[in-house]
């Protein structure tokens, strides 16, 4: 069975970093997309970054493009995503996914999630 389990969401101020991760088990990842998402109370789920286990077709939204960075660690079977120069508007829960070979912008193309964690930036 597929777990997807994220970690490393906080509380930070304004300007500051996190790095979220997410752990992958159940089965070999290497031809699945990974994808961050992340949701705002009364807010619908949104795009943040995906990537695959290549590198290749890696994509941001236009609000993180240039602050937040995906990355994987194959042998880890561990997606990260680096947040710098948090805003008070990235504070949400944040998700991540996994569906088979094509990065995709839109939550309903992926098959696997996580539970969830949640990020709130301090203004």
């Amino acid at each position: 069975q597929v777990q997807l389990v994220e970690s490393g969401g906080g509380l930070v101020q304004a300007g500051g970093s996190l790095r979220l991760s997410c752990a992958g088990s159940g089965r070999t990842f290497s031809n699945y997309a990974m994808g961050w998402f992340r949701q705002a109370p009364g807010k619908e789920r949104e795009f943040v970054a995906a990537t695959t286990w290549t590198g290749a077709g890696t994509y941001y939204a236009d609000s993180v493009k240039g602050r937040f960075t995906i990355a994987t660690d194959n042998a880890k079977n561990t997606v990260y995503l680096q947040m710098n120069s948090l805003k008070p508007e990235d504070t949400a829960a944040y998700y991540c996914a996994a569906r088979k070979y094509y990065s995709s912008y839109d939550p309903l193309n992926y098959d696997y999630w996580g539970q969830g964690t949640q990020v709130t930036v301090s203004s």
